[in-house]
């Protein structure tokens, strides 16, 4: 095998291929990439770790055709400290020789023999606008559990109706709830698929960049297989086996109290209210009429308290809440205000975007959130 390549192609593509790669796998070939080059022009790089694989395809100037394996880890950092000039890649015996200008590396190969086909992109079922897909996701895996005791919470459970598709996620102590239009394939399609959060979030931040990214969905025949494609890079991923809680009941039907805050306002406040919350501590809102009042820390700690304007319709009410939890869901909104509906102090709370105090709320993003319970 030999071909030459641009370094910025090179590096790139090799940084996006071998970033899923495992830190200690399980055999030593799923630490490497898989670089096949044939005389059409095109060098594609792959990883596999049988859960999560990633493809690239680049254009390149091939003048042997052959596929090889090398730890995918020190080409990428190799690729991106190589000079900005062509890089040479070529096998000599066992061994892949790297060079672009003066420089010149030696990397062992790995038996390609031993290395796991990779999966096929699975079927199409739609496309989604990539910017939109990238926002959603970030909205919703800020809910998702970090707990791999808790297999089926660290997913994102996503339901595929026509042309909408719904994002939930949710650790017991929130939920979060994203709702965005795409193209199906197939009209009137309907499939619901529970993707690992984490593996979401990086497709999306890595493809989200590009004007389209197309989704494939398998859920035949034994192995489940969700695959994501855009601009010449494809990765699949195992769904996460099992049933989703029925945690969409949980958002209320009646709020008799809400108030609208200034979005930007209530994040600031909170951040600094926070400064003084210990661990595990909560932020009080108190909410009455034009108002609502943070505080924390109580006793001989640490105090902090800040009031903001505040639209109030029922009556005054206060509730308590994890300040991390609550500057994530706040966060995640980006419009100029934020609606948070209530039923009871200890029930939990919707959190959910308005454009002005007496607009309509947006619901196409809900977070609840479960108040911390404190003594009066």
């Amino acid at each position: 095998m030999r071909f030459r390549v641009e370094r910025d192609v090179l590096a790139e593509a090799v940084t996006w291929t071998a970033r899923s790669l495992p830190t200690r796998p399980p055999v030593p070939v799923l630490a490497g990439v898989r670089i096949e080059a044939d005389q059409q022009g095109t060098v594609q790089l792959s990883t596999f770790d049988y859960e999560v694989s990633a493809r690239s395809e680049i254009a390149a100037d091939v003048s042997e055709a052959g596929t090889v394996l090398v730890s995918g880890r020190l080409l990428a950092e190799i690729a991106r400290s190589l000079p900005a000039k062509p890089v040479d890649v070529a096998v000599d015996g066992s061994r892949v020789v790297v060079t672009c200008g003066a420089s010149r590396f030696t990397l062992l190969t790995m038996p390609v023999e031993d290395y796991p086909a990779l999966p096929s992109m699975p079927t199409e079922v739609g496309v989604v606008h990539g910017d939109e897909f990238t926002k959603a996701v970030s909205q919703v895996t800020v809910a998702a559990s970090r707990d791999d005791t808790l297999p089926l919470l660290t997913g994102v459970r996503m339901e595929i109706e026509g042309d909408t598709i719904t994002l939930l996620a949710t650790d017991r102590y929130r939920l979060a709830l994203r709702t965005l239009t795409w193209t199906p394939a197939s009209p009137g399609g309907e499939a619901i698929a529970l993707v690992r959060a984490r593996t979401l979030s990086d497709v999306a931040k890595s493809l989200g960049s590009s004007a389209e990214v197309t989704v494939g969905l398998s859920t035949g025949a034994g192995v489940d297989i969700i695959g994501f494609e855009a601009g010449g890079r494809h990765t699949t991923s195992l769904l996460v086996d099992g049933d989703y809680p029925p945690v969409r009941r949980l958002f209320p039907t009646e709020t008799p109290i809400h108030a609208v805050v200034g979005t930007a306002g209530l994040i600031e406040a909170a951040r600094r209210v926070a400064l003084v919350a210990e661990r595990n501590t909560p932020i009080r809102l108190a909410f009455s009429d034009g108002q609502v009042v943070l505080d924390a820390g109580q006793g001989d700690d640490a105090q902090a308290s800040e009031a903001l304007e505040a639209a109030l319709t029922g009556e005054d009410i206060t509730v308590a809440f994890n300040p991390q939890y609550l500057l994530d869901g706040l966060g995640a909104l980006d419009t100029e205000f934020v609606r948070l509906a209530f039923t009871h102090p200890n029930k939990p709370v919707e959190f959910t975007g308005q454009t002005s105090l007496d607009a309509d709320d947006d619901r196409s993003y809900r977070y609840l959130l479960v108040p911390i319970r404190f003594a009066s």
